[in-house]
């Protein structure tokens, strides 16, 4: 019956160089086959260019209080969350100034399909200048001169039957 051959036999996926993003035969690259394979458009390179982009920005927005940015990049659980950090910090009169240095890495660390919902989870590390200041202006937290290595794990998801090509941030963690 359709639906039963295994990802590997799906000619769009044998075409990708899965190994230029995860380890052959791992458990990342089977689930980014059935990934492939339930969203023909889905293209790991484009994927993790726009995941970049999207890291990049959803960083940039959170420093700046920018909620409707984050709410369209982030789930409606993980936006609950970075809302009320927002919000904590306006009430305690805080200002975060932020500057995105660039991302080093960005690396497909696992993947899965459950039903119709892709999720993708990327190792980022990154570099940031950041400092927190309070209502005087004084810094609480960070260094105005000092660059900070940063890793993360954050995992995007996606319904792959819908219209919307967009993935959403649906979990953040540190890298331990």
């Amino acid at each position: 019956p359709a639906g039963d051959e295994e990802p590997a036999d799906v000619p769009f996926a044998e075409e990708i160089e899965w190994d230029k993003f995860v380890k052959p035969g791992s458990p990342a690259s089977e689930s980014l086959a059935k990934i492939t394979h339930a969203d023909q458009s889905f293209e790991p390179g484009q994927f993790l260019e726009g995941a970049k982009i999207a890291y990049e920005a959803i960083v940039t927005a959170f420093a700046d209080g920018d909620r409707r940015t984050l709410r369209n990049l982030l789930s409606k659980t993980v936006f609950e969350g970075f809302d009320a950090a927002i919000e904590e910090r306006e009430e305690r009169g805080e200002r975060v100034d932020s500057n995105f240095v660039g991302i080093n890495s960005a690396r497909i660390v696992d993947g899965a399909l459950n039903g119709n919902l892709a999720q993708i989870t990327i190792q980022f590390g990154s570099q940031l200048i950041s400092v927190t200041m309070d209502k005087e202006g004084e810094i609480i937290d960070g260094d105005a001169k000092t660059v900070r290595d940063v890793t993360e794990i954050w995992t995007f998801e996606r319904d792959v039957t819908s219209r919307d090509p967009n993935w959403v941030l649906a979990a953040t963690e540190a890298a331990h």
